[in-house]
């Protein structure tokens, strides 16, 4: 196997691993991120925190285990678009565009991993190995 093979796995953990790091930190800020949500005036601020907890917490652990890589990424990256257009508005002001251009960014390098897949070193290369070891 090339070294590179990695490569998928280490972006992987590179982008999955903030995810899952900021979902578990929203489950012990509820009032303070609904609070958020609301204030920028999203509806159903309560729910809104739930699918956000939802995408961070399991899309995180599915890229970071390389399951149902390419779904899970595909939404995220809409999220990601989203969240940078709801939160990270306020393009007079640089941090904001900062934080709205990373957003994107992430967006792209998920886009990637929608369209590659999870690599070599990933539950999903396992099952498509075992498909095509079963139907030979």
């Amino acid at each position: 196997m090339k070294s590179s093979s990695y490569l998928p796995l280490l972006g992987r953990i590179f982008l999955g691993a903030p995810f899952l790091l900021s979902g578990v930190g929203k489950l012990g800020a509820y009032a303070a991120t609904v609070g958020y949500i609301s204030a920028v005036g999203l509806p159903a601020a309560s729910l809104a925190y739930v699918a956000a907890v939802a995408v961070e917490v399991g899309g995180g652990l599915m890229l970071l285990l390389g399951y149902r890589v390419r779904l899970a990424s595909l939404i995220m990256a809409l999220f990601c678009l989203a969240t940078g257009v709801f939160f990270h508005n306020n393009f007079g002001d640089q941090n904001q565009m900062i934080h709205f251009l990373k957003n994107v960014m992430i967006a792209g390098g998920l886009l990637q991993i929608a369209h590659f897949g999870a690599g070599a070193w990933s539950l999903d290369a396992r099952s498509v190995g075992a498909t095509s070891r079963s139907v030979a």
